[in-house]
Parts: structure tokens; sequence; C-alpha cells
């Protein structure tokens, strides 16, 4: 499909960058840049700005709250929040839970839920992966009993993204166990301030901190906030994993990233130039199949093994671009030091700013091939969706 760039495209481009520079503050803008770690309040107080702007839901339609954009809008808007060193948004409520809500939902779940996801009143988590159900996510054993009105849930999930920093989870549970594994499977949404749930960190080699493991002990959840009918939730979580493996690309994050390296660079090494620009031409290949994929499904928001594709690449280019920046530090990037990716640190850094964190973020981002499914698993996925293998 034709993507075309218009007048009202370059307008809008303008705007963004006027909203962004108006409302972001320098001292986060200069956390996201130098690799930093940021705060709770960092990234919520910026999604809140974008919310009253009403820009946080781009994928949802205007009836719901969403602001109309076009597909080439919204990926404008993507693109330069990530160039002027913007937080990227918890995208578990505004990316994920909220179209799925949209899609399967009531009437009283849309009115309970949507209006926080819109506002970044609420912050959401993803609860699917388990100890022993990772790729395999269908053989999750979190189990939820019905007790009249409500669920009994016990069970525990891990990898569990900013669930410290969480209002709500939405997960999988198992519902049933009785027949093929998938059916046995329903969607809950689950208070966190519940009693019995516990969320604690895990301690990463990056020393990255926003992985979770959450525990629920005899929590009682109403049965009103079950998503969908019980045991139709793979239904629901299909659905939800290709809006989440879409939004994996990280386009606007490696243009960021490159145009840094070009300014460290400078052309200084001929060799180490040539793969600059080599990881710059995927990711201009990359950012034009992406903008490919948005425009055709903006009319049918099922988004299918497309995303696998993007996932793939995306994550590949992701995990070049954090090498070539950990290798340009040269042995400023060797020494890590865990408090120096803090502000308020009171010795001076090790080299230049951004070089804090480049170890940590090159380990950090290995996970990109990882999560959401991994690469492994895509490639699956295309072979039997497109090849039909």
């Amino acid at each position: 499909m034709r993507i075309d760039i218009t007048d009202r495209d370059r307008a809008f481009r303008e705007e963004v960058r006027a909203f962004i520079r108006d409302r972001l503050p320098q001292d986060v803008r200069d956390k996201v840049r130098d690799g930093s770690l940021l705060t709770r309040d960092d990234v919520v107080d910026w999604m809140r700005a974008v919310s009253e702007r009403g820009w946080m839901c781009p994928n949802w339609p205007e009836a719901a709250g969403g602001p109309g954009w076009t597909p080439s809008q919204r990926f404008i808007f993507e693109e330069e929040s990530c160039l002027a060193c913007a937080p990227g948004p918890v995208p578990f409520g505004p990316q994920m839970v909220g179209p799925v809500l949209l899609a399967f939902g009531t009437e009283e779940q849309k009115a309970r839920h949507l209006p926080g996801i819109l506002s970044s009143g609420t912050i959401w988590c993803q609860g699917y992966s388990e100890p022993n159900s990772g790729s395999d996510l269908a053989s999750l054993a979190c189990r939820a009993v019905r007790d009249g009105d409500h669920y009994i849930v016990n069970g525990r999930k891990i990898w569990t993204t900013n669930a410290d920093w969480a209002d709500w989870c939405f997960a999988l549970v198992r519902t049933d166990s009785s027949g093929k594994k998938q059916d046995g499977i329903s969607v809950l949404l689950i208070d966190m301030s519940l009693p019995g749930v516990t969320v604690r960190p895990i301690e990463r080699f990056s020393r990255m901190s926003d992985f979770n493991e959450v525990i629920f002990e005899d929590v009682r959840v109403p049965v009103s906030e079950r998503i969908y009918d019980e045991g139709k939730g793979w239904t629901c979580a299909k659905y939800l994993l290709g809006h989440e493996r879409s939004g994996t690309a990280g386009v606007g994050l490696c243009r960021q990233r490159l145009d840094r390296l070009e300014e460290i660079d400078d052309g200084r090494d001929p060799e180490f130039s040539r793969r600059i620009a080599e990881t710059g031409a995927a990711l201009e290949d990359l950012r034009w199949s992406y903008l490919r994929m948005v425009a055709a499904k903006e009319a049918d928001d099922e988004i299918g093994p497309e995303a696998s594709l993007l996932k793939i690449r995306g994550t590949e280019i992701q995990q070049d671009v954090m090498e070539l920046l950990m290798e340009a530090q040269g042995y400023f990037a060797h020494p890590f030091i865990e408090r120096a990716l803090a502000r308020g640190w009171n010795e001076p850094p090790v080299g230049p700013s951004e070089a804090a964190g480049a170890t940590a973020f090159y380990f950090d981002w290995r996970k990109a091939s990882i999560y959401g499914g991994s690469n492994e698993i895509q490639r699956n996925i295309i072979a039997k969706a497109v090849l039909g293998l």
C-alpha cells in the first residue's frame, strides 16, 4: 500500500514538535538521551501531559476517545517523540488492554476502565508469562476457581514489566483443565491493591528494575472483571499479542540512537561508519514496512503475521544499534557503575555522560528478541500463517 506524506502531515509534525518542546521537561529529556534511570513520576507525568492533549491512545477509534489520526500521523507522533527523547509510555493500558476492552469488553467494563486509560490516571501491567510458561503461554498454571460472584486466584506471573508501578493487571488465568489447554484460559482484570497480591522486583544483570514477579494468593476477583466468555481468553490473548508485537519494531527509538551514533563517530572510522550506514538502511526499510502495515490494517483492526515479521526485524535492528552504541564508547563503556545511572550521584562520570549506561543497555536489550513471544516462535507463526507449513 502506498503511503503519501502530505502537507497536512508536515504541519502535524511541526505541531508535535512544538508540543514536545513546550511540555517535556529538560531534565527528563536529558535522562532519556543519556540512558539514565527514569522514575515513575517522570514517565507518568509525561503520559498525563500527552493525555491532556488527547493523544495518548492513537490506535483507538475516535468515537472511543482516540485522536482520529491517519496511519502516517500515528507514526509521526511516535517518531518525533523518540527523536525528542521523550519517555516511552507504559503501553499496557493504551496499546494493549484498551483495544481488547473495545473489542471484547462489556459496556460496564468500558465505562469502568477506559476513562482511566485515556487520562493516564490508571497504569496497567500484563500478567502473561509464568515461571514455566514463557514462549509456551498456553501451558500457564495460574488458576482461578469460581466462587459465587468471584474468582479465587492463585499462582505466579513473572517478567511482569512495571508491576511495581501498576494500579491494575490484565492476566491470563486457567479456569478449566479438562480439555485443550487453550480452551481453559480466561482473562481477568485484577486490582493490584487487592489482598493477596504481592509484587517482588527481579534484579537483572543490567540492574534495570522494571521486571517483577507477581504472586496471587487467594485473591478474590469479581466475575464482572472477566473479559469475554469464560474459557475464551485465548481469543483475546492472540488479539492483544498482535498489538504488542506490532509495537515492538522500535523504529523511532533506533533512529534516535543512530543519530547519536553518527554524532559520536563523525566519520572518523570508515569501517564503523559503514556499519552505521548499513544499519540505517535496514532501519529505513523497516520504517516503510511498518507504515505499509499500519495503513493496510487501518480499515480492519486485525493484525496478523505481519506483526511477527516486524517484531523479528525490529528487535534484530534494536540489538544491532545497542551493540554499536556500546562499541562507540570504547573503554568508557567497560566500567559499569550502577549509581551513575541515577541522576544526583555526586561523582563525575567516567567518560561521556551516555557511556554510563552503554553496557547496561546493551545487555538489557538482549531481551528484545525474547519478550512478546520469542523470535523463534514468530518464525513458526510466519511458517504456518504465510507459508502454510
